[in-house]
């Protein structure tokens, strides 16, 4: 593939040698004005480190600094062996501090979500399930597992646990272009009132980077999480596997004046266990 082309520095604007801005940042600003002006979309090669030092008259240093924080940026991603890219958009989701679905985030951004059901059937809790969902083992609960697509692109796999009782066939509807929160609610009269969610790194196995469509090892992010409702019942158990290179999640903060809080961040001796 050609690198799209990129304006000599004259024309498009040249690196400030009397500004305070260090080169890097100027040049950061110069790439992604440049990647606007000329409409480059998500996949489109753009010029080598050789390349820009002779644009922009800038040291090989200066280069790789700015393509570092682009790419930590999201605006680029780098291929090992085959040069620089403009990055696809992360999926931007505020699941962390609200209790949103996955289709409504993406909704709330203008995106669609499809859902391909891989499992949707009732099974025993196992030990663990039924303390977190507060119901006897062997109790039914419905298991619901989904590779959730935005715009198409495998993004995401969810296993979700319900208690079989407070949705007594749900394991019959159809989830493939629903939400399940607005199923849950319209149907069966559950609304979730409040939770807590935690998010973890790790590195996708064969079979979750089969799903994803991405490389064993790569990066994913784990979200876990566990929703009750407005009397406290747990309603909801979930853990959700999200690409890496395609997610990001945001937070609102609030400093707290007087009141001591729980650690927002926990560190783990072993990583996150995908299936």
């Amino acid at each position: 593939m050609e690198a799209s082309p990129i304006g000599r520095a004259d024309e498009r604007g040249r690196i400030d040698r009397s500004s305070l801005l260090p080169y890097y940042h100027q040049l950061k600003q110069l790439l992604v004005r440049e990647i606007a002006y000329r409409g480059l979309q998500p996949g489109d090669l753009l010029p080598g480190d050789n390349a820009l030092c002779e644009t922009y008259d800038v040291s090989r240093t200066v280069v790789r600094q700015a393509l570092t924080e682009l790419e930590f940026e999201g605006v680029i991603e780098r291929v090992k062996g085959k040069g620089t890219y403009v990055a696809r958009p992360k999926t931007a989701e505020g699941l962390v501090q609200s209790l949103t679905g996955l289709f409504e985030d993406v909704a709330a951004g203008g995106g669609h979500l499809r859902s391909e059901v891989r499992t949707l059937r009732v099974v025993p809790a196992d030990s663990q399930l039924a303390a977190d969902l507060q119901i006897a083992p062997d109790d039914p609960v419905v298991l619901l597992e989904r590779l959730r697509f935005v715009e198409e692109q495998p993004w995401v796999l969810t296993v979700t646990h319900l208690p079989h009782a407070l949705a007594p066939g749900l394991e019959h509807e159809d989830l493939s272009d629903r939400s399940l929160y607005a199923v849950l609610e319209e149907t069966y009269g559950v609304r979730l009132a409040r939770g807590r969610r935690s998010v973890e790194a790790t590195v996708a196995p064969q079979q979750l980077a089969t799903a994803l469509g991405i490389a064993v090892g790569a990066p994913v992010l784990v979200l876990r999480s566990l929703s009750v409702d407005a009397d406290g019942r747990p309603v909801e158990s979930f853990v959700a596997y999200h690409r890496g290179d395609r997610s990001r999640f945001e937070v609102d903060l609030v400093r707290e004046s007087t009141e001591p809080s729980r650690p927002s961040m926990i560190v783990t001796e072993g990583g996150a266990s995908p299936p």
